[in-house]
């Protein structure tokens, strides 16, 4: 796929790279649902987003102090406190919650609808205002996704599609505020931080969280938290946040209408769970979107 642009060689080789990296961080992500629902065979919720937080904290703190990271300017404090809500804590806490009573599948194209969400908060939070073509190829592919949610729920709302709604807006708070930073400080180390910033939390939620929630330790429990804190919470946003900083908000947020039709995949390989006829015709459709907003020019 390929990003029209009229820069230098040089930017068009940054593009490229940065819609590999935020298409990487987007396949890391397609294993979060999965690896959450194998991590509740082991943890409670609350046990489960508390513990891979302070992994995630843990490794990115390593990195940090590794590479002799200084701490980041007063000024970014604000927007890192927005990135701990809405990514390091928000979203999976809210979409953990969700699992315990749905689907995968079902979660996973719910929360198709965060590319749409990101790209709203996104022009409102920067100023910006992509093409016409963008917000028609973006209504487009929020809209099969939408009914592609519907179709599989059955028309109902349920208190788990609400936890996920609430996931969607906040997370979409976070990816904005986390792609602004990225353009100041490399990607990695926005996350870092915020992934630091929340580990007293993380502490004390575990501390809490795990005297009343029975722990039964097996190896999809331990595989599911390690990947969900190593994996989506740190490797995923690394190259997600690198991306965004790339190629911008907009354009990184229609790539990630892939990630509901990869982890519909990783549900069936890793969950053995059934889908609907309309899974391949929604694939074919989204990915036509995302086609269409990449090429569209901001």
């Amino acid at each position: 796929m390929t990003i029209q642009n009229s820069g230098t060689p040089q930017t068009s080789v940054a593009v490229g790279g940065g819609t590999v990296q935020a298409a990487l961080g987007v396949a890391a992500f397609s294993l979060t649902f999965p690896s959450t629902v194998w991590g509740l065979e082991s943890f409670g919720p609350w046990s489960l987003v508390a513990l891979r937080n302070v992994l995630a904290a843990l490794i990115a703190g390593c990195f940090l102090l590794g590479m002799r990271i200084p701490v980041p300017e007063r000024r970014h404090w604000g927007g890192l406190a927005v990135v701990v809500c809405g990514v390091v804590v928000g979203f999976p806490l809210l979409t953990t919650l969700a699992l315990e009573s749905s689907t995968t599948s079902h979660a996973a194209v719910v929360v198709g609808l965060l590319p749409l969400t990101t790209a709203v908060f996104a022009a409102v939070r920067t100023g910006r205002r992509p093409s016409r073509t963008f917000w028609v190829a973006a209504l487009a592919g929020a809209a099969i996704v939408l009914a592609f949610a519907v179709e599989q729920s059955g028309g109902a709302l349920s208190l788990s599609d609400l936890y996920l709604f609430g996931a969607l807006l906040v997370c979409a708070a976070g990816y904005t505020e986390g792609g602004r930073l990225a353009g100041t400080m490399p990607g990695w180390q926005v996350i870092g931080w915020a992934l630091v910033a929340a580990l007293p939390l993380a502490l004390v939620g575990s501390a809490v969280a795990l005297p009343f929630e029975p722990v039964h330790l097996s190896a999809h429990g331990v595989i599911g938290l390690v990947w969900a804190g190593a994996g989506s919470s740190f490797v995923g946003m690394f190259a997600w946040y690198r991306g965004m900083a790339a190629i911008g908000i907009p354009r990184a947020s229609q790539i990630q209408l892939a990630q509901p039709l990869l982890t519909l995949f990783w549900s069936v390989l890793l969950l053995d769970e059934h889908l609907t006829p309309a899974a391949p015709i929604a694939a074919v459709a989204i990915l036509a979107c995302i086609a269409v907003t990449q090429r569209a020019r901001n």
